[in-house]
């Protein structure tokens, strides 16, 4: 089974929508409840990251037998330091999104540390790739 959503950069008002969406898919196909939250924890804050930073993105979800694959590829800014911008805390967000409550520089942290795998591409003026794989045995 596969899903995938668009995401336009700025629009929070849409953000969480794909996570909800696939939460809804796994509890009808009975995933446990553990893992639907890793999932949609991920999720989530991958979406986040797009309408904070990026100006278009694309959400795909695959979900086949013990193994969900999610990408979540956006055209934007990139991230020039990766290993920077995966450490607690760190953000580049701006002040706008800070003032709605976004950008404390959890999102790519708190992605990894909710996937069983996790893989970043950044290209600088480009944009972002995050590959997440969560296993369902």
């Amino acid at each position: 089974m596969k899903l995938e959503f668009t995401i336009s950069g700025g629009d929070f008002s849409k953000a969480g929508f794909a996570s909800s969406e696939v939460k809804k898919t796994l509890k009808k196909i009975n995933v446990d409840p553990k893992i639907i939250k890793r999932v949609v924890v991920a999720l989530y804050e991958g979406e986040v990251n797009v309408c904070a930073h990026a100006y278009t993105g694309k959400i795909s979800v695959e979900i086949d037998g013990a193994i969900i694959k999610i990408q979540i590829k956006d055209e934007g800014p990139g991230i020039e330091d990766i290993e920077e911008a995966m450490k607690e805390g760190y953000s580049t967000a701006s002040e706008a999104v800070r003032e709605m409550g976004f950008g404390a520089g959890m999102g790519l942290p708190n992605m990894k540390k909710n996937a069983d795998e996790m893989q970043l591409e950044s290209k600088v003026n480009e944009g972002t790739t995050v590959s997440i794989v969560h296993y369902l045995k």
